[in-house]
């Protein structure tokens, strides 16, 4: 078991980390927009059609995404988000959130199925 304190080496000697120093905010996958405080890890494939990647997002384009297309429709287009985006609502959506806050929300329609 490694001390917490050594004589040489050993945790002391590591850099402290400053506060100030922030990592940079991780760009949306459908908007492109900087997620804010709340990241929604969504996955472009669902999974229960076999997805493991999981992409950022904020929560409101994940909900346009649902709102808009079914699990088969999400796994075709795959990680592809320029197949989502050829799509007329979500461009709609994607150009109208484009100057919206990074923390922005709302809500969004239901599925018209």
């Amino acid at each position: 078991m490694a001390r917490k304190h050594a004589k040489r080496g050993g945790w002391a000697d590591e850099p402290e980390a400053t506060e100030d120093e922030a990592p940079p905010p991780v760009p949306c996958w459908l908007c492109g927009r900087p997620t804010g405080s709340t990241i929604v890890w969504h996955h472009p494939v669902p999974k229960s059609r076999g997805g493991r990647d999981v992409v950022p997002m904020h929560g409101i384009c994940q909900q346009t995404l649902t709102a808009n297309f079914t699990n088969s429709e999400l796994q075709r287009a795959g990680l592809d988000v320029d197949v989502l985006l050829a799509h007329p609502p979500i461009r709609k959506f994607v150009d109208w959130v484009a100057n919206k806050d990074p923390d922005f929300t709302a809500s969004v329609t239901k599925k018209g199925r």
